[in-house]
């Protein structure tokens, strides 16, 4: 795609990127096919391709106004695009600068700003997030519909292991995922436990920085991520293996930090060490299936329908190893119809694109329904608590399903 910069972003970092992404690009269309928006709206401009011509237009020059900006929020950074293109275009990074440039062009109303100052200020600070989330659990009884379903349900913090084993990783607990469903880390150290590895928390590392960064505080998101290499430079230092990831976006945000601090002389080797030593909980558990085939106890073994998540099957392109893994344990695992299909949580996009977001959650509970599961699990926090919204059937994180079938 031939692309004449505007004069304002020729020789920026953010010109020259977007430039060699749009390049690549063929104008096929067979990101279409596969667009959860496109499919539901059926508009050009809602899907990867539009948006692509969108993000083109304002690099050469031209003023984007308020349907510019709309047509980029409607997008769910789903990257199943990404999977799609024959030609590679990282259509995600793409569309980071887009919505960037256009979000400094087109003031957006006072409402929509203060909602997206609410969430980048409070969902990355867990003092502030926890006791927001107890609030809203003891009062769930009684909230509407609408809110009750962004409430999480109580859920107890299984216990930590207490043993040390020479073999140590770190984990990112996370913002949101602790006060949400606290299980799934502790559920993690004690799976590792049983294999001799030893899980380790740095206090001081928090939200991963996708938050801040998606909701265009880039500078704030990219802060997030510093202070994550700070706390995680000492015990890298003294050998940890690796930095487990419980929560794939998560996992695809930091396995993205030597990229996005590349121009930081201070943290560009070190982010991208970050990078190289991140891992999903089952890229790490691979190396461990013949012990966990035999120590897990079958006869509790049942069936599930797997949901895997965008940012784990398209951001990480991390594909069929957790049905690998549960099939091992002797779990039936059922990938539902259009399992490459987005859910619609995607970070904060159930809060700001409700309508849109509960569609796509209908159709994948639908599809996940007539496997014939009575149990969902998946991998990632929001696309858990965006299911259990619409299900009575439960929905967890595929390693408390692990976890139970080795105790």
């Amino acid at each position: 795609m031939q692309t004449t910069l505007a004069a304002q972003y020729q020789g920026t970092p953010e010109g020259l990127e977007a430039q060699d992404i749009l390049r690549q690009c063929v104008h096929c269309g067979f990101c279409t096919a596969t667009c959860p928006t496109y499919q539901l709206l059926g508009d050009e401009l809602d899907g990867p391709r539009g948006r692509i011509y969108l993000i083109k237009q304002v690099l050469e020059g031209a003023t984007p106004g308020p349907n510019t900006q709309l047509h980029l929020d409607r997008c769910l950074t789903c990257r199943n695009c990404e999977t799609t293109c024959p030609s590679g275009v990282q259509y995600g990074r793409l569309l980071d600068i887009g919505r960037h440039l256009v979000d400094q062009q087109v003031p957006r109303p006072a409402a929509q700003r203060a909602a997206r100052t609410l969430l980048q200020e409070a969902l990355p600070r867990s003092w502030l997030f926890k006791p927001a989330m107890k609030a809203g659990q003891w009062l769930r009884p009684v909230l509407p519909a609408a809110l009750r379903g962004k409430v999480a349900r109580p859920a107890p913090a299984g216990q930590w292991p207490r043993s040390s084993h020479a073999r140590k990783m770190l984990l990112l607990d996370g913002c949101v995922q602790p006060s949400m469903a606290p299980n799934i880390n502790a559920a993690t150290a004690r799976v590792l436990d049983a294999l001799g590895v030893e899980l380790v928390v740095a206090p001081k590392a928090g939200c991963c920085g996708a938050i801040r960064y998606h909701l265009n505080d880039q500078q704030g998101g990219l802060d997030d991520m510093r202070r994550n290499i700070d706390a995680w430079w000492p015990l890298v230092e003294a050998g940890a293996e690796a930095i487990v990831m419980t929560s794939s976006g998560c996992g695809a945000t930091v396995k993205d930090y030597g990229h996005l601090l590349r121009h930081d002389a201070a943290y560009a080797d070190k982010a991208a060490r970050i990078s190289a030593l991140t891992k999903d909980v089952s890229e790490v558990l691979c190396g461990f299936q013949d012990a966990l085939a035999q120590r897990a106890d079958r006869e509790r073994a049942h069936k599930v329908a797997y949901h895997p998540p965008c940012t784990l099957q398209h951001g990480q392109k991390i594909r069929g190893k957790v049905e690998e893994l549960l099939r091992a344990v002797g779990v039936d695992v059922r990938l539902c119809a259009d399992s490459h299909l987005c859910c619609g949580s995607s970070g904060t996009y159930s809060l700001s694109q409700p309508e849109l977001s509960g569609q796509l959650r209908d159709r994948k509970l639908a599809a996940l329904h007539a496997t014939g599961a009575e149990r969902i699990v998946s991998a990632n926090v929001g696309c858990q608590s965006h299911l259990q919204a619409g299900t009575d059937r439960p929905v967890e994180h595929w390693i408390e399903l692990l976890d139970r079938l080795l105790r």
